[in-house]
Order: structure tokens, then C-alpha cells, then sequence
């Protein structure tokens, strides 16, 4: 693995955005023959995968089946799940396990040196989750980042933010081929031209799209916004996971993101309760606490506001003492540190944007409609999720389509040659501006209206508030992104005001409620949109 800060010769096989589990996966198995690139628009450690808590969902032992995770994965996806994927991607997880074995990753075992040990979580009827503590995330992002630090054949281009991807279409403007991409050095605060015989999105999720999230703060949606504006199709983006048990903390500030309490805790006895101590699941769900996740989010955010509550309560400290922090020792100092004790009171807990379900329409071999573009991980919609993720099915699934990306990956890269004749970029006629409250202030309108309007609960009369004034907001964005030089700031603003039109448009399309998608004034599902909702550029805007 290489710095790339000074090189000049901006040409790759193969350039890889992003570097958490999905991109690191696609880099790591690619054959050393290959040049390539891993641009991460921070440092590489500080994507969602590095703060991903539960685990790895797999099938091992007697106990469990292949065939009960399946059936688990798509009654959470709520019909739209694909059932060929989800086999698929269900019978490849002890080959992940293993492959992250034999990279050395240090796993959670019973008593220390016994079998794997193996978590429940909401919507899993069977103990399947595979995890390092509570910290799976950090020990899978150490793991891909050290076994990627002996590949000579990998340049690392830290602080570098992709603006958009360079498709080259033939004579009459329609098909297209992506052949590079533009990008950001955040450092130098120039953009840089990068060619490439093929290019693979793993840029992440779009929850930073709502004010209170659990996500990083570079998930602004920018591989979607940008397979969005170069034509690719985008899928169901109306379908938005909000984790339903954020650590409730006004004022603190976690790096700019909420501190998620892992729906393990739920999965080893934890149960909810309002300010009254009423446990109150049973009322919502035959399953309880362990009910899916858009159901407890929606039974939590019920319960707030029929009570006019600011959090409920999240209460474990019935299980022993040692068990709890041995289970859950990241979040029990964590809490520690801000005075509560999970081992001898609850935790007050609110939902937040956690996952997008939706995003780059992808194949089995996570191909999207554009030829030379592949995508995996958070990034896509690969038809396993459909309306609704079963936990820890993501990290999962980022790995078995880094897995399933070569084949083609190799393909493109063995058949296309580098595209020579391409511009470079061009920022005449644009200007350094003072007006950065501008940017801001967009910025938390956006996030503010998303989540008053387009949250867990949503109706017509919301959605059509959002579509205007999203719609204002683009149209003011666009016109100051045309005449100002580009910082990140400007990129994820412009990319999280076409995330926010995405999922408004999408959900406005869906006139029911399915999954993740709860319409007040459509509650029931209708047989006749068990489909995707598509969107493409130029066509559906």
C-alpha cells in the first residue's frame, strides 16, 4: 500500500470509493497484477464501518439454518426482498467468517478459546451473529486495512472527496461507459483527474440526510447523488432504517453523530420502557423487544410523542453485573463516562437515521446500468434488503458483493483500455466566495425538514411540503455550485439535497405503507406495489 500525495500519474486499472468494508473487501481480493486506488474522503478509518457495533449474521451449527436466516431476511424485507440474492448472500457468510479468519481477525469466543460466540438480535429467530465484543466494526476495519498495508499493487488517496464520475457516451448521448472520475484533494483544495479502465462505488449510506443520525459525518450520500446524476438507476430510496435505540444526550456531541446502543442489548434480555417504567413492546408486537427494527423504532416514537417524552428507556441491568460488561464493555465504558451505569439503571434512548436500504440499483455480480461502474455495500440496492434490513445482514452483504465484484471487475479491466481524450476539470467562471453561511444553512434545513417530514411516520401533506421546499433548496445549490470553486463542503451539500429529492420523490410514489415506510394516511400495504421504485436522471427528477 502506497501514499499517493505526490504522484503524478493519475491512471489505474481499477479505482475503488471507498475504504471501509465493501471497498477494502473488492481491494484486498483483486489480483496483484492490477494497479489500483482507494480514495477515502477521510481518513480510512473514520467511515460507518469502523462504527459498526453487532456483527456478522451467519449460519453456523446445528442449531440454526440456512433456511431460517433466509425466511428471517425476507419477512423483514417485507416482499421486496430478491429471493436468489438472499440465498445467495445467506449461504456465503461462513465463507466470509472464515476468509476473515484467515485474514486474522480476533472474533468473540465462548469462554474465551471455545466455539464462535454468537449474539441475537431484533428479527433473527435464532442466536447467528457473529461479533468482536461490541466493537465488530473496528475489528474488521483494522483487520481489511492491515492485510491491504503489504499490497504493493494499491494506491491510498486519503482526504480525497470523488466530485462526479466521467462517463463517456457514444455519438447519439445514449449508453455510456464510465471511464474515471474527478476528484477533491481536500488538502490542496484542487481537483485532480483520475482515469481508470473500471470504477467501484462503496461510498456508504445517505443518513446524514437527517439531523439526528448514527452515521459518520462523511455519509452524505455522495455515491448515490453522483451514480444518480451520471444516469445510473437508483432503487427505492424511500426506504430509510432508523436504528431505534441512539443514546439520548442533549448537548453531546459524538464527533458529530449519536451513539448507538447495539440491538444486541435488546437480543440478551434488554427491554423498553416509557418514563412511566411501563414496558410497552408487548403492545405493539407478539416478538417484543426483539421485533424488527421499524416496528420498535415506530412503537418508541409513538410512545414519545402520545407522552410528550424526549426518550424512553432502554434496561438491561436486571441480567448479573459480569455478564453485561463482558458482552458489552465499549458501551458500558462509554456510558460510564457520562455517568450512567447500564449494570444498575436504564439508558435513555431515542431512534436515529442508521441505514439506507435503498441506493445504485445493482445485479448479482453488482453491476450497475452503466457500463465500467460497479458498486457494493450501503452504497447499493442489491435486492437483499428490500423494504426493510434484518440486522447485521449489511456487513454481510458489503463482503459477499466485494466478493461477487471481481469476476466483472476483471473482466472490465482485462477488455477496456484507458479512455485518453478526457477534459480536464474545468472551473472557469467560478469564484472563491465569503458566503459559506450560505452552504450551512442549507445544510441544516435540509436535515431539519427531512426529519420533521420525511422521518418515521410520514403523510401526503408532509411529503408534499418536503418535495417544495427540497426542491428550492436544489435550485438555489446548483446555481451557487456553478458560479463558486468546489470544497467538500459545497460536494456533500449538493450531494445530500439529491439524496433528500431522491427519497422524498421515492416515498411520494409509494402510496402505502411497506417496511421502512410508514404512511399515516396509507397504513395498510397494497398487493400492488410490491415492486421497486426507480428513479433515473433526467427522466424522473
Amino acid at each position: 500500500m502506497n501514499s499517493a500525495m505526490n504522484k503524478e500519474d493519475f491512471s489505474y486499472d481499477i479505482i475503488i470509493l471507498g475504504g471501509g468494508a465493501a471497498g477494502l473487501g473488492v481491494a484486498l481480493e483483486m489480483p496483484g497484477h492490477a494497479r489500483l486506488a482507494v480514495f477515502s474522503k477521510h481518513k480510512l478509518d473514520q467511515g460507518a464501518t469502523n462504527w459498526a457495533q453487532g456483527g456478522i449474521a451467519t449460519v453456523l451449527g446445528d442449531a440454526d439454518s440456512f433456511e431460517s436466516h433466509i425466511t428471517d431476511t425476507i419477512k423483514a424485507g417485507a416482499g421486496l426482498s430478491d429471493p436468489e440474492i438472499v440465498r445467495h448472500v445467506v449461504e456465503s457468510g461462513p465463507e466470509v467468517i472464515a476468509k476473515l479468519e484467515s485474514y486474522g481477525i480476533q472474533l468473540t469466543h465462548e469462554d474465551g478459546a471455545g466455539p464462535l460466540h454468537l449474539n441475537r438480535e431484533a428479527g433473527h429467530s435464532h442466536r447467528r451473529i457473529v461479533h468482536a465484543a461490541d466493537a465488530t466494526g473496528r475489528a474488521i476495519q483494522a483487520c481489511l486495512e492491515h492485510q491491504l498495508s503489504g499490497r504493493a499493487n494499491a494506491d491510498i488517496f486519503e482526504d480525497h472527496m470523488a466530485i462526479d464520475l466521467i462517463i463517456r457516451r457514444d455519438a447519439s448521448g445514449a449508453g455510456g461507459r464510465c471511464v474515471g472520475v474527478y476528484a477533491l484533494d481536500r488538502n490542496r483544495g484542487r481537483v485532480d483527474l483520475f482515469r481508470a479502465r473500471i470504477v467501484v462505488l462503496a461510498t456508504g449510506g445517505a443518513s446524514r440526510a437527517y439531523l439526528y443520525t448514527s452515521n459518520p459525518p462523511g455519509a452524505t450520500g455522495d455515491g448515490i447523488a453522483m451514480a444518480w446524476r451520471a444516469g445510473c438507476r437508483i432503487a427505492n430510496m424511500e426506504f430509510i432504517q432508523f436504528h431505534p435505540t441512539s443514546l439520548y444526550l442533549p448537548g453531546v456531541d459524538f464527533g458529530g453523530r449519536s451513539f448507538l446502543i447495539t440491538e444486541a442489548v435488546r437480543g440478551d434480555g434488554g427491554v423498553l420502557r416509557n418514563l412511566g417504567g411501563e414496558r410497552f413492546m408487548p403492545g405493539y408486537d407478539d416478538r417484543e423487544e426483539l421485533a424488527p427494527r421499524d416496528i420498535v423504532a415506530r412503537a418508541i416514537d409513538d410512545q414519545m410523542k402520545r407522552r410528550g417524552e424526549p426518550h424512553v428507556w432502554l434496561d438491561i441491568s436486571h441480567k448479573p453485573a459480569e455478564e453485561v460488561t463482558a458482552h458489552f464493555p465499549n458501551i458500558h465504558e462509554t456510558l460510564l463516562s457520562h455517568g450512567i451505569d447500564m449494570t444498575s439503571g436504564p439508558i435513555p434512548v431515542v431512534p436515529a437515521a442508521h441505514y439506507t436500504c435503498g441506493g445504485v440499483k445493482v445485479d448479482e455480480y453488482a453491476r450497475t446500468s452503466i457500463s465500467g461502474l460497479l458498486a457494493c455495500g450501503e452504497v447499493t440496492c442489491s435486492g437483499l434488503h428490500g423494504a426493510n434490513r434484518l440486522a447485521s445482514n449489511s456487513l454481510l452483504e458489503a463482503l459477499v458483493f466485494a466478493h461477487r465484484a471481481i469476476r466483472p471487475a476483471v473482466e472490465y479491466a482485462k477488455s477496456s483500455a484507458l479512455e485518453e481524450r478526457i477534459p480536464a476539470w474545468d472551473e472557469s467562471g467560478t469564484h472563491n466566495t465569503r458566503e459559506w453561511v450560505l452552504v450551512q444553512h442549507n445544510k441544516q434545513e435540509v436535515r431539519r425538514l427531512m426529519s420533521d417530514y420525511v422521518g418515521i411516520v410520514r403523510s401526503t401533506l408532509r411529503l408534499e411540503r418536503a418535495e417544495r421546499r427540497v426542491q428550492l433548496l436544489y435550485e438555489e445549490t446548483e446555481d451557487f455550485y456553478d458560479r463558486t470553486r468546489v470544497s467538500s463542503a459545497l460536494c456533500e451539500l449538493r450531494n445530500l439535497i439529491a439524496v433528500a429529492h431522491l427519497i422524498v420523490a421515492s416515498a411520494r410514489r409509494r402510496k402505502e405503507s411497506r417496511g421502512l415506510h410508514f404512511m399515516a394516511d396509507y397504513p395498510e400495504s397494497d398487493s400492488a406495489q410490491v415492486h421497486d421504485t426507480l428513479f433515473e436522471y433526467g427522466r424522473n427528477r
